[in-house]
Order: structure tokens, then sequence, then C-alpha cells
């Protein structure tokens, strides 16, 4: 049986929910493929407790009682803002997309279990940036970005500012492995062909990472795509990666996701990371 293949959009209704919508849809039009609005509510804490001690047993029962109808109505309500987020965000993607199909997934729990359920399925996944609880940060990337990209291994697609189609791309090279089979994926992939694309390497001046570049480069152009290689030298690889991609104006970076175990980013760092909590652009990440 052939399994139908989806975009995932997971959805919060914080801020950048309209952002998830449009670069899902335009993620999907490229593949001609449906999106899948994900809204996962957490399932609320019961406010029952032990009423034990001096009270008598008819006064708790009282009060377990009034707890019981609390939990329900609690309930309720966020089935109902789950109710009307999805919807809104369908009636949203079918105005701006309209050929676009839509299918509607609502689960309880948390999120990672939620894109796991739909693990055959998921061709990609778009998120935002920040979720609802870190929207007034303007350096944390959202709690539940690494753990879902450590995850999984499916293109992700990172994004917290209003929509606008994309025309050019640049990839983040470093002559590793992550980031060849980064641009090996973006060459087997439709989403960016016909964009300007740049393929990008700070640093590293030696002769394998300079062949190592120009191969990905040809790789690329063999694959029918418009590409230019920039090898530049700077003090920080981010730095020279954000510089040069507002210089000339990129609308989307690609970077390798994660090439260092969670143990290893202790110490080291990330870089991945580094760039997605730098960029207001739109990041895919591949793994």
């Amino acid at each position: 049986m052939t399994t139908s293949q989806h975009i995932l959009a997971c959805i919060d209704g914080s801020a950048v929910t309209e952002s998830v919508c449009d670069y899902a849809a335009w993620y999907a039009s490229k593949l001609n493929l449906p999106v899948a609005l994900l809204h996962v509510s957490e399932v609320p804490a019961s406010t029952r407790r032990d009423l034990s001690g001096a009270i008598g047993v008819n006064s708790r029962q009282f009060l377990l009682e009034e707890l019981t109808q609390l939990d329900e109505q609690r309930a309720k309500v966020v089935n109902s803002y789950s109710n009307a987020l999805v919807q809104d965000a369908k009636s949203h993607i079918q105005g701006n997309f309209t050929q676009v199909d839509i299918r509607i997934y609502q689960r309880r729990g948390k999120l990672l279990p939620a894109i796991e359920h739909f693990k055959a399925e998921n061709r990609a996944i778009v998120m935002g940036r920040r979720g609802e609880d870190h929207k007034s940060s303007r350096i944390n990337i959202g709690s539940q970005i690494e753990t879902v990209a450590r995850a999984s291994d499916v293109p992700i697609l990172i994004c917290s500012e209003t929509f606008k189609e994309p025309s050019s791309y640049m990839i983040a090279f470093d002559g590793s492995k992550t980031a060849i089979k980064a641009a090996w994926m973006v060459a087997r992939s439709p989403v960016l062909k016909g964009l300007q694309g740049h393929i990008v390497m700070i640093g590293n001046h030696n002769d394998a990472s300079k062949q190592s570049l120009s191969a990905a480069a040809a790789q690329l152009e063999d694959a029918g795509f418009s590409v230019a290689a920039h090898h530049l030298s700077a003090s920080d690889a981010v730095d020279g990666l954000l510089r040069f991609q507002i210089e000339n104006n990129i609308d989307i970076m690609v970077v390798g996701a994660y090439g260092h175990s969670k143990l290893q980013q202790l110490f080291l760092g990330s870089t991945t990371t580094e760039i997605i909590a730098s960029t207001l652009s739109p990041v895919i990440l591949l793994r």
C-alpha cells in the first residue's frame, strides 16, 4: 500500500502561525503535496489534589466533584481553541494557495510524539522559530526545534517573518559530511529548483575543502540548478554566512542539521543553532 505524503505544518496559535501556514503551502505546492495542519494540545493538568486531612468525607466529596467539573470545562476550552485554530489556519491557506489540499490533525500530549506518529507521511516539517511560550524572546529559537530536528530525518523549514515567495537560496557549506549530504539532498529535490542558488564556504582554505565545494556546486549544476560557489574569508563562520545573506538578499538559508552530538554541543556550541537564532530568514535544516 502506498502511503500518501504531506508537508506537516506545526501550528500553535502564536504570531508565527500564518508564516508557518504560508511556507508550508509554498513547499507543498512545489512538490504537489497536501499540507497537514497539526495542532497539539497540552493535556490540562488536573486541579485535583490530595484533600485528605481535617475536613470531613462529605466536604472532600463535594470538592472533588467541583474539581472534576473544572477539569471538564478546561478540556472543553482547549478543544474549542484547537478547533478554531485549525479552521482559521485552513481558511488562511485556502485564501492564498487555492490549489493546495489541506488535512487537519489534532492531538493531545507532546509535539514530538505527535510528529513521529505521522513519520511515514511526513515529506517535510514546517515550524515557527519561536512558539507562543517564547514570543518575547529574540534569541530563543523555540524549545521544540532542536528536539524535533535531532529526531527527524526529513527536511525541516523554520520560519518566523511574514511570508515572501523565495527567489534565491544559499547553502551553508563547510566541507563536512553533513554539508555534502545537504547539497546532495538539494540537488535531488525540486523545491529550490528555478531559484538562484549560492553555495557558501567560510574559511577552510585547504585543497580538500576547495575540491569539496567545487564538487557540490557541480553536482547542483548537473541537476539543472543555477548556482554560484563562493569561498570567503571571515573571522567567524556564522557572521560571514549572515553577512553574505544580507548583502545578497538571500531569501532562504539551507543548513546541515546538527553535525555534532548533543553532548559535543555542550562544549563546542552549534553553528546550526546560531544560524537559526541569528537570522530572520527561513532556514531549511537537512540531515
